[in-house]
């Protein structure tokens, strides 16, 4: 199941053709019949396209889209779908590029990150699906999910699910040294000095830099590090949001609390299941890789609300998901919008769901039966509660870079040197904001700090 949401970093200069000399917002254009509205005329345009069938390309890496596709198949017989996988996160999306860049090759849909989502907009390399009635779409989705998919006027995707985090925790763990879940981040900190005393092979938590974690917990603490206006773009990475991050955050790395183990690595798995890596804070994703790839943490495990910045507060923030988008040079866009409709927002959530994914449709979060269901992995509790929950408490007004992709592939370089020498959170976080400036600058942006 790591293939939901997991997070890839791409090297830049895979990507660095998405960021063409044409940067503007791109349009697929169209419009509807005399006499009706655009929702309308694209709603009876899909149904003419279902009707008369065709055959449609999708690259993704997401593994409930197996049954969604045999599902479509089965209700639209006529249409005929091949699902590849031509790689997750980086691989993918170079494949991508280079099939866009060749003028041949290009599928018909692609699995794209909302992290990476801007880059390939703004390059005009995705079509705007407003001409397909995707803004009749309004409030379908939670709010951040719904925000990532668009850029400027126009809507680049469709989300297929979401990563609202959550404190995952052993609660043996805790319950062996009688320590309290913490509800902010000083008790969090506090949480990690009383376990690794009290045995110091365990953590709090593994971490040795990922820029997707960084950005969600800025996020969360109510910064604003990027703000983004067609092709303007400021960097701010010495924001409130972002100096409280780094601020917690070096004091869990200056007293090495922290596990050094690389996420998703067999030792990580391994500390995971024996207890030595005593939480995660993560997307609501993260049920189904605990289930699959943690067995012996049955019934150790549950989840509560993320650690909050202020105490009583409720914010929490995304942390991965992915979005179906429509590559401008597909050739059959219209049954290609209808497929993706009908995975992120018809019949085949549910499918979805059923498969282990966690939604980004509103109905999907608010349902009785979402919300109730109980986990036996979690000791039978609701888990979805407390991640329904976290879905409606994103912090809104988060924007990513239109360059995104490469600034994460240069964080290690950067922010990542904290995790392993003598610099500083705060002095990595300058380099990563420097180092993303001159490439947005030698790429046609006009970037201030």
């Amino acid at each position: 199941m790591r293939g939901f949401t997991h997070r890839r970093l791409v090297r830049g200069a895979a990507l660095a053709g998405a960021l063409t000399i044409a940067l503007a917002a791109c349009s697929s254009g169209g419009s509807g019949a005399p006499g009706t509205t655009p929702s309308t005329a694209s709603s009876a345009a899909g149904q003419s396209a279902l009707e008369q069938g065709g055959k449609i390309t999708v690259w993704a890496w997401e593994p409930t889209l197996k049954k969604v596709v045999a599902d479509f198949e089965a209700k639209y017989p006529k249409v005929t779908v091949d699902l590849v996988n031509a790689g997750t996160g980086n691989a993918q999306y170079t494949a991508l590029q280079n099939a866009i860049a060749a003028g041949s090759g290009v599928p018909d849909v692609a699995q794209v990150e909302y992290y990476a989502l801007p880059q390939f907009a703004i390059g005009g390399s995705l079509a705007d699906l407003t001409s397909f009635g995707a803004a009749s779409l309004d409030g379908t989705f939670t709010p951040g999910p719904w925000a990532s998919v668009k850029q400027g006027n126009g809507i680049y995707g469709l989300p297929m699910d979401s990563g609202p985090m959550a404190l995952f925790y052993n609660k043996s763990v805790f319950d062996k040294y009688g320590i309290a879940v913490p509800t902010t981040w000083d008790e969090y900190l506090t949480a990690a000095q009383k376990l690794h005393a009290a045995d110091p092979s365990a953590y709090i938590a593994n971490d040795t830099g990922d820029a997707g974690f960084a950005t969600s917990m800025i996020w969360q603490a109510g910064g604003h590090p990027y703000t983004v206006d067609g092709t303007n773009v400021k960097i701010n990475l010495a924001d409130a949001g972002s100096t409280a991050f780094a601020t917690l955050w070096q004091k869990l790395i200056d007293q090495k609390l922290l596990a050094p183990i690389s996420s998703w690595s067999d030792q990580w798995y391994q500390g995971l299941g024996n207890g030595t890596i005593a939480t995660l804070t993560i997307g609501a994703w993260m049920p189904a890789n605990l289930e699959s790839g943690v067995a012996a943490g049955k019934g150790q495990w549950r989840v509560a609300p993320m650690p909050q910045w202020t105490a009583g507060g409720t914010a929490t923030s995304e942390n991965g998901g992915s979005s179906l988008a429509v590559p401008k040079a597909s050739k059959n866009q219209q049954l290609a919008y209808d497929f993706i409709k009908y995975a992120d927002a018809g019949a085949g959530v549910q499918t979805r769901i059923d498969g282990g994914a966690f939604p980004a449709t509103t109905a999907d979060l608010q349902s009785a039966a979402f919300v109730n269901k109980t986990f036996d992995y979690f000791g039978g509790q609701k888990v979805n509660e407390v991640l329904a929950k976290s879905a409606a408490d994103v912090v809104k007004g988060w924007q990513y870079l239109p360059f995104q992709v490469y600034a994460n592939s240069v964080f290690n370089d950067t922010v990542g040197k904290a995790y392993v020498s003598g610099t500083t959170l705060q002095q990595g976080l300058k380099a990563w904001q420097d180092s993303s400036v001159t490439y947005g600058n030698d790429q046609g942006f006009t970037v201030n700090k």
